[in-house]
């Protein structure tokens, strides 16, 4: 450490003079310590917020029966459910399809068996959103139809018993006037609310939830992984296997 000392200065004035710097340098000192010290507690303090936070994140929500299949529910509140393979169609028909519901299925092979809960009570609104749910978990989604037209019929008009003995897994006699929806637009929405992920008709979006952050999907070039993990990083979800499951098979145009 060098030290400067003014000649035509006494010792005593110069004694003072450097007296008066090391009290500066030890204010400074104290000012210092005490800002590395309230930056580490600050930094503490945000390591331990994002750690629960991501701790939060990566516990899984307890799930509603209902989200083993696809779901959503319409604009007038009605509980949708669709089967996500033949064996899940299966499931959906014998355990979860009741007197008052009303079955939906695309006028194409190979679909959604998919259930509106309480149909037959239901407005023109809830049983076309229903409809365009059906029609986008179909293959006409994977065909790249831009339209298609679903039917929906009542519980008693769905059987799997024919003359000649039952059905195989996801085949169904269906008997009786159906209810026909021509047409149907193959877009869907997704939107997260309170950490609950929903992939919906853009028609019931458009009634119930239009304004809040969401994902439009509709059919494009997009794979489905891709199309997960651009929805996951939109929507701040996490769960990039349960978009997968949501998603209807094919490829997508996110908007």
């Amino acid at each position: 450490m060098e030290l400067s000392v003014d000649f035509e200065s006494n010792a005593q004035k110069n004694a003072g003079e450097y007296y008066s710097a090391a009290r500066k340098l030890e204010k400074k000192r104290v000012g210092l310590e005490k800002a590395i010290a309230e930056l580490e507690e600050r930094y503490n303090s945000t390591e331990k917020t994002l750690y629960a936070e991501k701790k939060r994140l990566v516990v899984k929500r307890e799930q509603k029966w209902y989200e083993r299949f696809n779901w959503f529910h319409t604009s007038d509140g009605l509980l949708v459910i669709g089967g996500r393979d033949a064996h899940q169609n299966e499931l959906v028909n014998s355990r979860y399809f009741n007197e008052g519901d009303l079955f939906f299925h695309a006028d194409i092979h190979g679909g959604s068996v998919t259930i509106l809960i309480g149909g037959e009570k239901a407005t023109i609104s809830s049983r076309e959103e229903a409809a365009q749910f059906a029609g986008c978990h179909s293959s006409a989604w994977q065909s790249m139809l831009k339209g298609i037209d679903v039917y929906s019929l009542k519980r008693g008009q769905i059987s799997k018993s024919t003359e000649k003995g039952s059905l195989g897994t996801g085949s169904f006699l269906m008997k009786g006037e159906r209810e026909w929806y021509r047409s149907v637009k193959l877009e869907l929405v997704a939107v997260v609310n309170e950490g609950s992920l929903t992939i919906m008709p853009l028609s019931t979006f458009e009634r119930r939830d239009a304004g809040t952050k969401h994902v439009t999907i509709t059919q494009g070039e997009m794979k489905k992984s891709d199309a997960a993990k651009s929805i996951a990083k939109q929507l701040g979800f996490i769960e990039l296997d349960l978009i997968m499951r949501m998603l209807p098979a094919g490829t997508f145009m996110l908007g």
